[in-house]
């Protein structure tokens, strides 16, 4: 079988066509520069493509999307490239059984097995919609594949075709023209999850909505207290998980005492308890405030173990709890706190210095301390359990200035309204 191959910077999954086509020595040019492009793979008397690798070596990625003769997607393989450049790791891959010609893509309903594996050996096989999880239990010859040169690589999805003789392969033509601007759905390479507007949350008078209350309004942070670092490391962890290793995260700050606020919105909906409209205030976030110069930008806390080439779309690193709280706490004396807590909390011993239930209608809960090294501990709630990032908002020049959790997730920064003075 003759299969045609074709090069582009990129590929628009919705119109299933390539833009601004190229040259396979313009690909191999960018291929060696790092920069994201496709290859397209197609066969005569076929409208849709038979797969589409998407490469981008700069974000260590390639990745492969099959198709069916309907334009649907059928797989979808990530690969990244990490500290042996001769060899692909098979990072995540989504496999979709659709039942018929007329099953919608991705329609929900649709059987699909996913794989999410890391290259320490963990993985996991989930069978959806079914909810079923397993260990993936792949072998290492599963897990890797060889880097094949540029010009070199197999039709990967050939066994998924029912290709039993190796595909001849043939240059596309290339059209002229640039193709315009991109269109807005045109693939990227994946990313972790980003932040948002965050620094919004904390501005008086900014609109924003959960999705669930049409139209929320930021109000005055509210000022909880102060928390005490002298070490000069910022623990940011849960508090009813495993900590034999320490807080999940830890961030550089100058020894000191830092205020902590949290950001708040106060909206109006009809209780039905009450049969009246009433006003209702929530917290949205949680800040430890390093200087009160403001953030410029933001970026997700990591911890040790976490590496951004291996994150796929969406990821989040940073704290897990399966107590609906989480801390800021002086990192050096982390595991004294923590312990001051337990038992005030936990046990609930009586008149226990160096914990304190705070009860001043924040979401803020508990407060302990160590006399012996100054360190403090605040602990707060969270909306549920789960993994909670932590951004690090810094100025201009890099500085750190702040450090925030969302408690529930970033709600949407609605347009502001002629004559709005939000933040003025």
């Amino acid at each position: 079988m003759v299969v045609e191959v074709g090069y582009a910077r990129a590929w628009d999954p919705e119109a299933r066509t390539p833009w601004r086509p190229m040259t396979a020595g313009e690909a191999r040019e960018r291929d060696a520069a790092g920069l994201p492009y496709v290859a397209v793979y197609r066969t005569a008397g076929r409208e849709t493509p038979l797969e589409v690798r998407l490469v981008s070596w700069r974000d260590h990625y390639v990745g492969l999307w099959v198709y069916d003769d309907q334009g649907r997607r059928t797989f979808d393989l990530d690969m990244r490239l990490l500290d042996d450049p001769q060899r692909l790791f098979h990072r995540y891959s989504v496999a979709w059984n659709y039942p018929g010609p007329e099953t919608a893509e991705f329609d929900p309903k649709c059987p699909r097995v996913i794989l999410d594996l890391f290259p320490d050996g963990r993985g996991r096989r989930k069978e959806e919609p079914r909810g079923y999880s397993t260990s993936a239990g792949l072998r290492d010859d599963q897990r890797w594949m060889d880097r094949p040169a540029f010009g070199e690589w197999p039709l990967l999805s050939a066994r998924m075709h029912g290709l039993t003789e190796p595909p001849v392969f043939e240059a596309a033509e290339v059209s002229e023209g640039d193709g315009g601007e991109a269109p807005a759905t045109c693939w990227r390479p994946p990313r972790p999850a980003q932040p948002g507007r965050i620094g919004e949350l904390f501005r008086p008078g900014v609109r924003v909505t959960d999705g669930y209350h049409p139209e929320q309004t930021v109000v005055e942070p509210h000022r909880v207290g102060t928390v005490r670092v002298p070490s000069g490391l910022l623990a940011v962890s849960g508090l009813f998980t495993s900590h034999e290793n320490g807080p999940h995260l830890t961030v550089p700050v100058p020894p000191g005492e830092y205020v902590l606020d949290e950001a708040r919105v106060t909206f109006g909906y009809h209780c039905q308890w009450e049969g009246a409209e009433v006003t209702r205030t929530d917290p949205t976030a949680v800040r430890l405030l390093v200087s009160e110069t403001p953030a410029a930008s933001w970026d997700m806390a990591l911890g040790a173990d976490d590496d951004l080439r291996i994150f796929i779309e969406g990821q989040t690193a940073g704290f897990d709890t399966d107590g609906a709280t989480g801390c800021f706490a002086d990192a050096g004396a982390f595991g004294t706190l923590l312990s001051l807590f337990e038992r005030g909390l936990i046990k609930g011993e009586p008149d226990l210095d160096g914990y304190e239930d705070l009860a001043d209608g924040s979401m803020f809960m508990q407060r302990t301390w160590d006399t012996a090294t100054g360190g403090e501990l605040m602990a707060f709630a969270t909306t549920g359990d789960g993994t909670y990032p932590v951004w690090l908002g810094r100025s201009e020049d890099g500085e750190l200035v702040g450090v925030v959790v969302l408690v529930e997730g970033m709600p949407e920064i609605l347009p502001e309204r002629d004559g709005d003075t939000a933040g003025a």
